[in-house]
């Protein structure tokens, strides 16, 4: 339902702040030239870091020709959630990348992959001719001492580039340690350990009234345990911790525009993002930020009060999920590929509000691929040998078939009918494609099936179905084994 392929599969043109670096608690002009890193591996987290979190608010602004960072401030968020241990991300997922590195020595302290909403509407008509400014932030282990960040973005070949540096002097009086008082209620959900041994997930509701409040806890409940029925979770819920917090709205449900339903509240989720009605998203960063901070916690679900069928998943940003569809499972599980492992959407048929580029380069995904060199596709450890590349699969039957939901879809939703009748067509979509399936010679194994990440030609997906293609509540070998690697990187 979100859509972060899109840019990697482009040509990014990068921005002219790759000259302009912004300073952050010290005085002088940082030089223009590549940054130099010194990678030693992790480092001792003790020598380095205070056990608390730092966060880092900018904003993100700019069109599809270029973009700009400006600091908005530096404050503590909390005890610090992630491994001590694990500090380097190894994955080199998302489209952007930052690096925490010692200011004097250029060590390597600290980095992680992220994705963004800037990076989304990025690839939108809009951003062609408009302006937009998002806030973001970046987490990471308080500095003993002055760092320097880096962030850098993917180039034209998906290789990480710099882009923006910023000096932050932990010491400096616009550095603010002060902790944040919270009187939201927290709810503990599930809890195994520590939050430094542990993969911590906080949810947050938006849309519940004062009086819906016991109604949010059943459905974070609910929603927690359809997560954790589903592999590779159930098997490694030993190292999970998962929580809620409590943020009661004046009235309940959100802000649907395209109904023309409009409200106000606390964490500003709405429906309709990038005109794409159901996706929801919400633009109030530095709120969602300091209510989750009331937990320890790495990866954030919104659930949002409403029937209407919609989510979103954008990768180390936060996932949503409208609780009360007939589809809120699916969703859930889909969304949480997205926002935890940077997993490709893998349907193709969908109306989605991006501009698609030609297939290019090999897709930085895991779970797609444009199978430009046979011999050494992504994931050829789960590959048989008697398994054709391309697989042969009944696609053009598939296709007709998803055009015409998609068509009858966009009509029903522009004639505004009852949610009942939506789901009735997504359950005929579900049974038909039970039937598309269920004699397919490959459809058990690894290969390389055509159509995904928006393309009906061109790119690959590694097994015939997968959560990340259809409703069907189970991903595929090679999402799962990416999503075991995230939970292992938080865990271990």
């Amino acid at each position: 339902m979100k859509k972060i392929i899109v840019l990697a599969l482009s040509i990014l043109v990068f921005a002219s702040c790759r000259q302009k670096h912004q300073q952050t608690g010290q005085t002088g002009t940082m030089k223009t030239a590549e940054i130099t890193v010194i990678d030693k591996g992790n480092v001792n987290f003790r020598d380095y870091f205070l056990d608390k979190t730092m966060r880092l608010d900018y904003f993100h602004s700019g069109t599809v020709k270029e973009e700009h960072f400006a600091v908005d401030r530096v404050v503590t968020d909390g005890v610090w959630p992630g491994s001590q241990k694990n500090l380097l991300d190894k994955l080199g997922l998302g489209l952007y990348f930052f690096k925490v590195i010692d200011k004097e020595s250029r060590v390597l302290l600290y980095s992680r992959g992220f994705a963004s909403i800037f990076g989304e509407w990025q690839t939108t008509p809009e951003a062609d001719s408009v302006w937009g400014t998002f806030h973001e932030s970046m987490r990471f282990p308080w500095p003993l001492k002055p760092v320097t960040i880096l962030l850098e973005k993917r180039d034209s070949t998906n290789t990480f580039r710099q882009i923006w540096a910023t000096d932050i002097d932990p010491a400096n009086r616009q550095v603010n340690p002060a902790e944040l008082r919270h009187t939201e209620k927290v709810d503990v959900i599930l809890e195994n350990g520590p939050a430094s041994e542990k993969l911590d997930i906080v949810i947050l509701g938006d849309g519940y009234s004062k009086t819906e409040m016991d109604k949010f806890r059943k459905d974070a409940k609910r929603l927690s345990d359809v997560l954790l029925s589903a592999e590779p979770f159930r098997t490694r819920s030993k190292d999970m911790n998962i929580r809620a917090v409590e943020t009661p709205a004046e009235e309940s449900g959100v802000c649907k525009p395209h109904p023309g339903v409009f409200k106000r509240t606390p964490l500003s989720a709405q429906y309709g993002a990038f005109d794409s009605e159901r996706y929801v998203l919400s633009y109030d960063n530095k709120t969602i930020r300091n209510v989750a901070s009331a937990v320890p916690y790495d990866f954030m679900v919104i659930v949002v009060n409403e029937r209407t069928y919609g989510g979103g998943g954008i990768y180390n940003l936060y996932t949503t999920v409208s609780a009360d569809n007939k589809y809120a499972d699916y969703i859930m599980v889909h969304e949480l590929g997205h926002h935890m492992a940077a997993l490709a959407d893998e349907y193709y048929t969908s109306a989605v509000a991006y501009e698609v580029q030609p297939v290019k380069v090999e897709p930085w995904e895991t779970n797609i691929t444009a199978l430009f060199d046979k011999s050494n596709v992504k994931w050829k450890a789960l590959l048989e040998p008697v398994t054709p590349l391309p697989t042969p699969w009944n696609k053009d039957e598939f296709d007709k078939f998803g055009y015409k939901i998609q068509k009858e879809r966009d009509s029903l939703r522009k004639a505004r009918v009852p949610e009942e009748i939506m789901e009735a067509l997504f359950l005929r979509q579900y049974q038909q494609e039970n039937a598309f399936f269920s004699q397919k010679k490959y459809k058990d194994k690894v290969g390389a099936f055509e159509g995904a990440g928006y393309q009906q030609k061109g790119l690959y997906r590694s097994q015939l179905d997968c959560i990340m293609f259809t409703r069907h509540m189970k991903y595929c070998k090679v999402c799962e084994n990416t999503l075991n690697t995230v939970i292992g990187e938080y865990s271990k």
